[in-house]
């Protein structure tokens, strides 16, 4: 039981000096303060610490600070370009799936008076529907996959040329 009481204590030692605690319980840790000389000690060095570190100067070199928010920046407008590109390829998909679903019909038709017009098996041209179908979203995926594995492999390549 005591050693609840002085976790709770702890607890809220650090919770007042960090987010702050409500007034019943800063005054009931007031109370257990005034009583217990081992957690007023601790709220003590405590709030030493934290006194001291917020009295500790750390001298940055204004070029770092500099380089830091032209990365940061820099980073950002990518973040933004991209999320613009990746926009776009939404849209784009967007508009290629309706296409096909509008063209699929026609296809179908076109392949079948083919098929039926050469004399070749339903399963020959149910098949070559469905290549003909998949077969431009096949290419333009690989172009775009071999795209941003060329462009990932040429931004390593800068990065490691910066360090």
């Amino acid at each position: 039981m005591i050693a609840e009481i002085h976790e709770r204590a702890r607890r809220l030692i650090d919770a007042r000096l960090v987010e702050g605690i409500s007034s019943a319980e800063g005054a009931w840790l007031e109370a257990h303060l005034a009583e217990c000389a081992e957690c007023g000690a601790r709220a003590r060095s405590t709030e030493h610490a934290l006194q001291f570190l917020g009295a500790l100067a750390v001298k940055i070199d204004p070029a770092v600070v500099a380089a830091t928010q032209a990365r940061v920046q820099l980073r950002a407008r990518e973040l933004q370009e991209k999320q613009a590109r990746m926009r776009t390829l939404w849209i784009v998909g967007g508009l290629s799936w309706v296409c096909g679903a509008i063209t699929a019909p026609l296809l179908w038709e076109v392949i079948a008076w083919v098929g039926r017009r050469f004399e070749l098996s339903q399963a020959v041209w149910v098949a070559t529907f469905a290549i003909c179908w998949v077969a431009p979203a096949s290419v333009v995926g690989g172009i775009i996959a071999w795209r941003h594995s060329r462009t990932a492999a040429v931004r390593s390549e800068v990065g490691t040329w910066e360090r």
